[in-house]
């Protein structure tokens, strides 16, 4: 038999070492699982967690700005450990911008990559959280529908982690996906968000850009940027663009240049003259699939070059641009959700909703960067929407919780609470409930929501009463 026609072999069964044992083990080290580590680890619990890069830090190590941490009304409504996060980076690595006001984003946050993933690690370690880096979860160990760790692999081979509580926070839902718990891929027809390949260039002059938008006659405004007035540019030295699509266009019949994208987006880095583009666009791309994922680093780096020909040539304050750096790995938007004990909806982020599990407050829009075309929906609710705790706890399987993007919601709720901001508040919810629920001796979906309420509000979190105001410890013993 030629080895071409083989199409399986059958692995020998065999015993592998428990290598640690955790009250809580978190699996991922991206802006949901460093909150959760550390909200896990802040009364003494025993809490490990794995990454399979040499860094932690995850979105926020590739370029982009943390999107989130501002409401829709110009409050800000994220906090707690996600705030203590930038504020110690800004204090002590000058690693991070202040939140500042975006017409279209509502509020961004500029971080510097490498100073993310310092501080990330330097406040894991003080916390007491054990850190596994070049380790690649492979499999869950699940008995009678209860989670009961997580099979590893790495350089030092193969071997069982255990905890009592593990949080998913792979982005992927690797975790659940693997113990059984049903999950959702995309929209009705399967079709997901592209994902970026995100790149750097320096020597710009973003002063010269951004007062060649905010300096254009006003017939010229309707199609230089997405929402963005231009008169924003004017007074705001580091800055989003995104637009210039008459630019764009030109560039593409002048030149024949293959952008897939309809949008510049263009994102100043903190140090002058570099800036971050998010313009490659790989659709088709599953993020769950080594083989595709490959596909996409060849395909993103292939668009760069097109990319940068268009800016130098055509976008103000681009013409001594030169490129840096990629982003160490593709920027994925959108793969696996689970389906929890509940499903967040387009309705519940559109009407503002208010659940009374209320875990944390988002007020990012719907972003939706369409599967199927080069273009992006976007839509505003005009406010805050709760997310409730049901949406992290899965369906089936006991003794897990669910992070991030991955939560149980549908693909138009996916697309709003995505971002990095949310994602590191529900990280925080999960670690400390992760830390009731070791505490309590009882699953995760049968702690005490009020109590995890009380605590969350205790450590800074922002939460809404009914009314829209911003929740205190002692309001909940007044609903009560």
């Amino acid at each position: 038999m030629s080895p071409s026609a083989v199409r399986s072999i059958e692995e020998p069964a065999r015993t592998i070492p428990v290598s640690a044992d955790y009250d809580v083990l978190v699996v991922g080290g991206g802006p949901s699982g460093l909150t959760a580590a550390l909200a896990a680890a802040e009364d003494g619990l025993r809490v490990g967690l794995i990454e399979s890069r040499s860094f932690l830090g995850g979105n926020m190590t590739i370029g982009l700005p943390v999107l989130g941490f501002l409401g829709q009304k110009g409050n800000q409504i994220i906090d707690g450990l996600p705030q203590k996060f930038i504020s110690r980076l800004r204090s002590e690595r000058d690693g991070a911008s202040e939140h500042r006001p975006c017409p279209l984003h509502m509020g961004i946050t500029l971080v510097e990559p490498e100073a993310v993933k310092t501080v990330a690690l330097e406040m894991l370690t003080e916390a007491g959280v054990d850190v596994l880096f070049y380790t690649f979860f492979a499999g869950a160990i699940v008995e009678n529908d209860t989670v009961r760790g997580i099979i590893i692999e790495s350089k030092s081979g193969r071997s069982a982690v255990l905890a009592k509580v593990v949080i998913d926070c792979t982005g992927d839902a690797d975790v659940a996906y693997r113990a059984g718990v049903p999950t959702e891929k995309g929209n009705a027809n399967g079709g997901m968000q592209p994902p970026t390949l995100m790149f750097c260039l320096g020597g710009v002059d973003t002063d010269k850009l951004r007062l060649s938008i905010a300096n254009a006659p006003p017939a010229a405004r309707t199609y230089l940027t997405d929402f963005i007035p231009a008169e924003y540019f004017g007074q705001n030295h580091q800055f989003i663009v995104v637009g210039l699509r008459e630019l764009m266009a030109k560039a593409k019949e002048e030149r024949g240049l293959q952008i897939p994208n309809e949008r510049t987006i263009i994102i100043t880095g903190l140090k002058k003259g570099e800036v971050w583009i998010n313009m490659t666009r790989v659709k088709d791309t599953d993020g769950t699939d080594a083989r595709s994922l490959t596909k996409g680093e060849i395909e993103g780096r292939a668009q760069i070059d097109d990319i940068i020909t268009y800016l130098v040539n055509y976008v103000p304050g681009f013409e001594n641009a030169y490129f840096t750096k990629t982003a160490p790995f593709l920027g994925i938007r959108e793969t696996r959700r689970i389906v929890g004990q509940y499903v967040m909806t387009q309705e519940d982020v559109l009407s503002c909703r208010h659940f009374d599990d209320a875990i944390a407050v988002a007020s990012y829009p719907i972003d939706i960067h369409r599967p199927a075309d080069d273009g992006c929906t976007l839509i505003w609710c005009g406010d805050c929407y709760d997310i409730p705790y049901r949406s992290l706890v899965p369906n089936r399987i006991s003794n897990l919780l669910v992070a991030g993007r991955s939560i149980s919601a549908t693909h138009e709720a996916m697309g709003a609470i995505r971002v990095m901001a949310t994602c590191m508040a529900m990280g925080e919810a999960a670690g400390r409930a992760a830390k009731i629920s070791v505490r309590g001796n009882r699953a995760p979906a049968d702690i005490d929501v009020q109590e995890l309420r009380r605590q969350q509000l205790e450590r800074g979190v922002y939460l809404r009463n009914p009314d829209g105001s911003r929740a205190m410890p002692g309001d909940l013993e007044t609903a009560a």
